[in-house]
């Protein structure tokens, strides 16, 4: 299959890489040019839980003019309606659209500038993914990728793309419920992603730590309760041993909010913590725990790079 993976970060290059060795055609696009730079002359390294592989796929900065049957948006939250704005030169009426972010919200913004009737919602579980140099991505773990229609696509072309992750190596399934996928993910981003930004700490070491495991627990107990006055069909009995058996699996892991504070751009914090009082409105709750995480990180990010 011709495929264009759209946000080719720690993630985005875990699916290029991996999908390029199962036999596809793979043309990754990211905007930053030292690492598409890194790529083109000496390949995409994945190491970690999947192997350690070197890989040779096309990467650009600017998006290919010939369409693609499959889109796979990787980008960050923040940036998903330009990337959708961008898009619009690599598909066709026949291209199906997989959008892969952390948090809520941005399935919405993809289905509105490219069309609700070929999405597909993906979701990937414990991961761990960063980038230690360009043209080398790393990941702690290999979870899980969880994908489902946005609306009306056939099932038919879920389970098609499904198959695609499946035999590239990744545990990937189709579902029914898209919403509870993304709740089972948010409930564990929700415990680690703002307490690893405010500070600098590892999920393993927020869940040990006497003091900051306390805030964690209060920030994952929020969204699973919200998620069950949603009437989600989340099937968690117990939110805190959910997202410590999350941690453990990648203590070393730093959560993607954390990253970016680090690298100096702005974060999709407001996908994830900043969701769950959101949400939390629409059945008459507050989130007063994620709501202060959510403004402590963001404070930081306009204090350290207001332009980002």
């Amino acid at each position: 299959m011709k495929i264009t993976v759209l946000g080719c970060g720690a993630m985005g290059s875990i699916y290029a890489a991996l999908l390029a060795t199962a036999g596809h055609e793979v043309t990754a696009v990211d905007a930053n040019s030292d690492h598409v730079a890194a790529i083109n002359a000496n390949g995409l390294r994945v190491s970690g839980a999947s192997g350690d592989r070197t890989v040779n796929i096309k990467a650009q900065t600017e998006m290919p003019l010939t369409p693609a049957e499959l889109l796979i948006i990787a980008v960050k939250g923040a940036h998903v309606a330009s990337a959708s704005e961008k898009a619009f030169s690599t598909i066709d009426a026949n291209s199906l659209v997989l959008t892969i972010q952390n948090g809520l919200g941005s399935s919405d913004i993809v289905a509105d500038r490219l069309g609700p009737d070929r999405l597909i919602v993906g979701v990937a579980q414990g991961f761990g993914a960063s980038l230690p140099e360009p043209g080398h991505t790393h990941h702690s773990d290999m979870k899980a990728i969880r994908m489902g229609a946005y609306a009306n696509l056939n099932a038919g072309q879920v389970a098609l793309v499904s198959q695609l992750y499946t035999e590239a190596g990744f545990d990937a399934e189709p579902v029914a419920d898209i919403q509870a996928m993304q709740w089972d993910k948010l409930i564990c981003n929700c415990a680690y992603s703002a307490p690893a930004a405010l500070t600098g700490m590892t999920v393993g070491d927020i869940m040990d730590d006497p003091n900051i495991s306390v805030i964690s627990r209060n920030a994952a107990t929020e969204a699973w309760e919200t998620a069950r006055a949603l009437k989600v069909k989340i099937d968690i009995p117990d939110p805190v041993e959910h997202v410590r058996e999350f941690a453990s699996r990648m203590p070393e892991a730093k959560p993607s909010v954390l990253l970016d504070i680090e690298a100096g751009r702005a974060s999709e914090v407001g996908m994830i913590n900043g969701a769950v009082p959101r949400e939390a409105v629409k059945v008459g709750l507050t989130a007063p725990v994620n709501d202060i995480l959510t403004r402590l990180v963001l404070a930081i990010e306009q204090s350290r790079f207001p332009g980002a």
